[in-house]
């Protein structure tokens, strides 16, 4: 007999306690087809399903699939904590800080209390001011209103609905506040990295950020370190980290342009030019995408 959506959603809550987060999200997957099939899902428990798939893929460094599954959440049960959180540090992953910036505001209008929250918007807030200035508010996308009755479904446990808004999305609470804290320590280590590339200590940013990559596979990660393996002359370890960064990000221009300089370096001249072709096509005006494709067309 067919395991029930609830038992394939227990068994997914096991492996990603175990770190196995690729069967997790398969079980996941099996568990919201099921429902989806039936027809008599509540909007609950699909959402449910979908934020801890979400945190599968987080985990996995797949912040676009992150994204969307958060996103999918939210349409089911607006305002719902868990993946309000899981895509605000996806968008961050990413690098797009204002739509991060607003989910962590969010979630600190549903719950003033969440400190992963306000540490996300201490973050945003000083990558915001660096990338935008000091007008950087006014470049914000709106941020919603969270009403009345969204702030107070969440701040009272469910009696009547074991395992849905209250439940668990990842594993136990311990486990949630354990990815948490191995998030906050990788992006920790990231900016040290950050820090010494500064400084042109480009060996000891590699040490960084090989050990942030260790508890958060994210996309800037390895394409921060590609940039130290290109002047470290280390070009094929620069290749296959942007080759990783794509994996999750394939339109990622950071992660075309410095593998088509690696392999330029590597005298692969056909796959640097496709590389750029790529990048060109996200960004037709990116000039120093030009200027190394004119060099590839002379080599």
């Amino acid at each position: 007999m067919a395991a029930s959506p609830g038992a394939l959603r227990r068994a997914g809550n096991e492996e990603f306690r175990r770190g196995q987060y690729g069967p997790a999200a398969e079980l996941y997957s099996r568990a919201l087809a099921q429902l989806e099939a039936a027809g008599d899902a509540t909007a609950e428990e699909r959402s449910v399903l979908l934020a801890n798939r979400a945190a599968c893929h987080l985990k996995d460094g797949a912040c676009s699939l992150c994204v969307a599954d958060c996103t999918s959440a939210l349409e089911l049960v607006p305002f719902g904590i868990k993946p309000l959180l899981r895509r605000a540090a996806a968008y961050e992953a990413l690098e797009r800080y204002s739509l991060a910036y607003v989910d962590y505001k969010t979630v600190l209008q549903v719950d003033c209390s969440v400190q992963a929250a306000h540490d996300g918007v201490n973050r945003m807030t000083k990558a915001l001011l660096e990338k935008d200035g000091v007008n950087w508010r006014q470049k914000l996308p709106p941020i919603p209103r969270v009403p009345v009755s969204a702030q107070t479904r969440w701040s009272i446990p469910s009696a009547q609905a074991p395992g849905a808004s209250t439940a668990p999305a990842t594993a136990p609470q311990g486990e949630g506040d354990q990815t948490a804290a191995g998030m906050e320590r990788a992006r920790m280590l990231k900016e040290e990295g950050n820090e010494l590339v500064k400084k042109g200590n480009h060996r000891k940013a590699v040490e960084k950020y090989s050990e942030s990559l260790k508890l958060n596979k994210e996309c800037a990660t390895y394409t921060n370190r590609a940039l130290c393996y290109l002047t470290l002359k280390q070009y094929k370890e620069a290749a296959q980290d942007c080759t990783e960064a794509l994996k999750l990000d394939p339109k990622n221009v950071k992660a075309l342009y410095r593998r088509a300089q690696a392999l330029k370096e590597l005298k692969d001249y056909k796959s640097s030019i496709a590389d750029i072709k790529s990048l060109l096509k996200t960004e037709p005006k990116n000039t120093a995408a030009l200027r190394l494709l004119q060099e590839l067309n002379r080599a």
